[in-house]
């Protein structure tokens, strides 16, 4: 699996507007509504899920970056988006530090495997320093959807 198979470049949000990680929550979901990946009226469900994950331990791994994840009845076929955000959001992460680089994955309830594969794709490139540091510098949504393209051909 590669990021192109999951992310919706359209739904990239190059700058948050979101202070908090629910408003962040909420931003990324409305970005995927608004791109057609998501049905509209499943977006209140979705925060509500993620919110929740979110209490049971954050997705914030630390070094700058936030996994919010969930698998949703609501959810036909895995997507997923990216947000920075140049002055950080607090998402209780395991390091204390702030989260720039958000990336949220939305699985079908019933599609563990695929589920498993785009967490490893993305936590793999979060892995490395140098995909860090781009994705944090990458101001536009297009310098971010290059960046994932390369990461998909393994540069």
């Amino acid at each position: 699996m590669k990021f192109g198979e999951f992310i919706v470049s359209e739904a990239i949000v190059p700058e948050l507007k979101a202070k908090d990680r629910d408003g962040v929550l909420r931003e990324l979901v409305g970005s995927l509504v608004a791109a057609g990946s998501v049905p509209k009226g499943a977006a209140d469900e979705l925060v509500a899920a993620l919110i929740k994950r979110e209490k049971q331990g954050s997705t914030g791994f630390g070094k700058g970056v936030a996994v919010p994840h969930v698998k949703h009845a609501k959810i036909k076929k895995i997507v997923g988006t990216i947000g920075r955000s140049v002055e950080g959001v607090d998402f209780a992460a395991l390091d204390h530090q702030p989260v720039y680089s958000v990336v949220l994955l939305l699985s079908p309830a019933n599609q563990h495997e695929q589920h498993l594969q785009a967490m490893n794709i993305i936590f793999s490139s979060l892995q490395k320093d140098t995909f860090r540091k781009f994705l944090r510098q990458s101001a536009t949504a297009q310098a971010i959807a290059e960046l994932l393209d390369e990461a998909d051909q393994g540069k």
